[in-house]
């Protein structure tokens, strides 16, 4: 699975801003998402993450705040932003592009 988890990297804030694109969450219910999404095939690792997120909040694609927690520990909690959205889209498109062109040259 390294060649699978070597494409999927390159994408890691794409997939990111997508998990925010349903709603505010927070690093661990995002990871395990991406765990069930792959049926357990793929996971972000924790540094992995936080340095996305460190990079989409400094790009203004996120926002964070700290939730509430009555019981168990504090979460920052992120949110997407207009222009996270945007760059989403914009994303995607290359995604769908750079498919379309790698498809034509292995099949």
């Amino acid at each position: 699975m390294s060649i699978a988890s070597d494409l999927i990297r390159g994408h890691t804030e794409t997939i990111i801003l997508f998990h925010l694109l349903e709603g505010d969450s927070y690093g661990y219910q995002i990871n395990k998402s991406i765990q069930f999404r792959t049926q357990g095939q793929y996971e972000l690792k924790e540094a992995t993450l936080y340095s996305a997120f460190r990079r989409l909040e400094q790009n203004g694609c996120i926002t964070s705040y700290w939730g509430n927690e009555e019981t168990g520990a504090r979460r920052r909690y992120y949110s997407i932003t207009s222009l996270g959205r945007a760059v989403y889209e914009q994303n995607v498109r290359d995604w769908q592009e750079a498919k379309t062109l790698i498809d034509a040259l292995l099949t």
